[in-house]
């Protein structure tokens, strides 16, 4: 999901409309993990309707960014210890999974489009701006699962990573580790971005596999160290 401009905004249908706004809130967390979502409020501060907005919120909770609680209406999913943990569990069993599919097919065309999502990457790092950081890195590892070529996968790791979206922008706008400033961070990304790259082109599975083990496992190490503060 990407934003969209004012004048896109106008010609889309407002449950659409409606729904990028909220998803940008809770992904950059301007509406906190717990949070409860009361429709007045919303109707204030989104300037819109009811229906587009509980389409929106009926949609958020189809992704598991939103629960619907009985008597208490929807609040924004909360940020757990066993929730992320099993994030990053699965992510791991997923990834992995698309390299042993992945040096095996022909996967040109999925290079060229990890690139150009690469390229977005770099481009949100030079802008400072974490919420394009995490579409393009979203963007990133759905090519990457599109390189196994199975169906299964690709919606695995579209739902998983989508769910870690609020993780990417924490870990991706904060100063989290007192060893390791956020720009070497951001070096280390774009490093590891390139070098999966360069596994998938050269077909090396054994550093495939360790290179996106290793680039999951920074990311986990960033998240707990900021869980822990």
């Amino acid at each position: 999901m990407k934003a969209k401009s004012t004048n896109a905004e106008t010609r889309q249908p407002l449950g659409v409309t409606a729904y990028e706004k909220i998803y940008q809130k809770i992904v950059s967390l301007d509406f906190e993990p717990g949070q409860r979502l009361e429709e007045k409020q919303l109707l204030e501060r989104l300037g819109m309707g009811r229906t587009p907005i509980r389409e929106a919120l009926l949609r958020l909770v189809g992704e598991n960014m939103v629960e619907s609680q009985p008597g208490r209406g929807y609040i924004v999913r909360p940020i757990t210890l066993q929730n992320t943990k099993a994030v990053f569990e699965m992510m791991k069993i997923l990834e992995t999974g698309v390299v042993s599919l992945a040096v095996r097919q022909n996967i040109a065309p999925f290079l060229i489009k990890m690139e150009k999502a690469d390229a977005a990457v770099k481009s949100a790092i030079k802008d400072g701006n974490p919420l394009s950081l995490v579409e393009a890195n979203h963007d990133f590892h759905q090519y990457f699962a599109q390189c196994s070529r199975n169906e299964y996968l690709v919606r695995g790791i579209n739902q998983i990573r989508g769910e870690a979206k609020r993780l990417s922008y924490l870990s991706y706008a904060n100063e989290v580790d007192p060893g390791k400033s956020l720009n070497d961070h951001y070096d280390s990304v774009i490093y590891e971005h390139d070098k999966i790259i360069t596994c998938l082109r050269d077909k090396n599975e054994e550093l495939l596999k360790e290179t996106v083990l290793e680039h999951i496992k920074a990311f986990q190490r960033r998240i707990i160290l900021f869980m822990s503060s």
